[in-house]
């Protein structure tokens, strides 16, 4: 297991409010790494990366189209973009090289979540990815 799997994985789905995460490559516009059984299609990660090259804007009011299920957005900025349908959640955070995904579903809470993926985000930064 790679280095930036097992920091999904210990620093996101070990908080249990974070359902399933992956990091993105934004250059190559790929999945680098994804926590087991979370698979992100290139149209998924086409809509992601698409949601940061708009106007914020546009993509609050647009919302997003992600796994089959459409979104509202509730924060989109240059660097954070939050999503929810009912009871699930999407927190994309962009850094240098990367977008960090990360979900959650119903009983979990979204604050933990996006405090972790934030975190986990600011740390890449500093990291310079």
């Amino acid at each position: 297991m790679s280095h930036l799997q097992n920091l999904l994985l210990d620093t996101l789905l070990g908080t249990k409010h974070v359902d399933s995460a992956a990091l993105i490559k934004l250059q190559e516009r790929s999945l680098c790494v994804a926590s087991p059984g979370f698979s992100v299609m290139p149209s998924d990660v086409g809509t992601l990366v698409n949601g940061f090259a708009k106007n914020p804007l546009q993509t609050r009011r647009e919302g997003l189209y992600f796994k089959e299920m459409d979104y509202k957005c509730v924060r989109s900025d240059d660097y954070s973009l939050y999503a929810k349908n009912e009871n699930n959640g999407l927190v994309v955070v962009k850094t240098h090289l990367y977008l960090l995904v990360a979900t959650y579903t119903a009983g979990m809470y979204p604050s933990i979540c996006v405090e972790a993926t934030e975190k986990l985000g600011e740390y890449l930064r500093k990291k310079g990815n």
